[in-house]
């Protein structure tokens, strides 16, 4: 069965960091561009950031470069979203989703190129 588990959200002060992890089971991730996504309540939802299959690209939303860094580890069939200087803004439910194959990479950031998605975790960023 294939399945993505997003972990690692939760209630965090500005300024403070989270690292969340998407792990896949039923399936390899290597051949897959993961996205992160995420959505708040009355928003839909955006890409926030994205990396290609072999690590050698990677994509962010203008509101989080600089702050976000994505990573992934095919041998842990896992990816990373690390957050710092976490703002009241990136609260949200976020979710990882891998890429439908030859999408182009500039269409990163939608949300109907992603056939896969996980369950989400809530990153809540309040004082």
């Amino acid at each position: 069965q294939v399945q993505l588990v997003e972990s690692g959200g939760g209630l965090v002060q500005p300024g403070g960091s989270l690292r969340l992890s998407c792990a896949a089971s039923g399936f390899t991730l290597d051949y897959y561009r993961i996205g992160w996504f995420r959505q708040a309540p009355g928003k839909e939802r955006e890409g926030v950031s994205c990396i290609s299959s072999s690590s050698d690209n990677t994509y962010y939303a203008d509101s989080v470069k600089g702050r976000f860094t994505i990573s992934r580890d095919n041998a842990k069939n896992t990816v990373y979203l690390q957050m710092n200087s976490l703002k009241p803004e990136d609260t949200a439910v976020y979710y990882c989703a891998t890429a439908r194959l030859f999408i182009p990479a500039s269409a990163w950031a939608s949300a109907s190129n992603y056939r896969y998605w996980g369950q989400g975790t809530q990153v809540t960023v309040s004082s």
